[in-house]
């Protein structure tokens, strides 16, 4: 007797979904609301999705950890077709823009490390000369009032 080779499924539930890419219904909810996945609505109105969403849920999941905000995940998927799925190349030019910014991330985080070493090292927590909170006393030259650091770095 010859074993029938298993139906695969066009589509996937959200439970589904969620078992095969290990993220709560939830976030499949969550991604699609902020436009990174889509479904279709069978019938019943239950959500359905297309098997490529698996691809893009590993990819969001890779780039959340480590660190891309998820508005640059949606400019980044956006601009592919719907239901495409993800080549070697573009992969490649994907990953490298993300590179890029990790690389920017890493140098931030070294001189941070670096500056908190010497800041631990005087103890004084100078608010008008800190390297970490206040550098040159940039914040001071601005004028009174709450300043954010990250806007005044160079």
């Amino acid at each position: 007797m010859e074993k029938k080779k298993p139906r695969i499924k066009p589509f996937l539930t959200p439970g589904e979904v969620a078992k095969r890419s290990g993220v709560a219904v939830s976030a499949l909810h969550f991604y699609e609301s902020k436009g990174l996945i889509k479904s279709t609505r069978n019938a019943g109105n239950q959500r359905r999705y297309k098997r490529d969403v698996l691809r893009y849920v590993a990819i969001i999941k890779i780039a959340q950890r480590i660190g891309i905000p998820l508005a640059t995940i949606h400019e980044a998927l956006s601009v592919l077709p719907e239901g495409h799925t993800l080549s070697a190349k573009e992969w490649q030019q994907l990953s490298l823009r993300w590179r890029e910014e990790l690389d920017r991330r890493i140098q931030t985080l070294t001189s941070l490390r670096d500056d908190l070493e010497g800041c631990i090292g005087c103890g004084c927590l100078s608010r008008s000369d800190c390297p970490l909170r206040n550098p040159e006393d940039r914040l001071g030259e601005e004028g009174t009032g709450a300043r954010l650091l990250e806007e005044n770095e160079p």
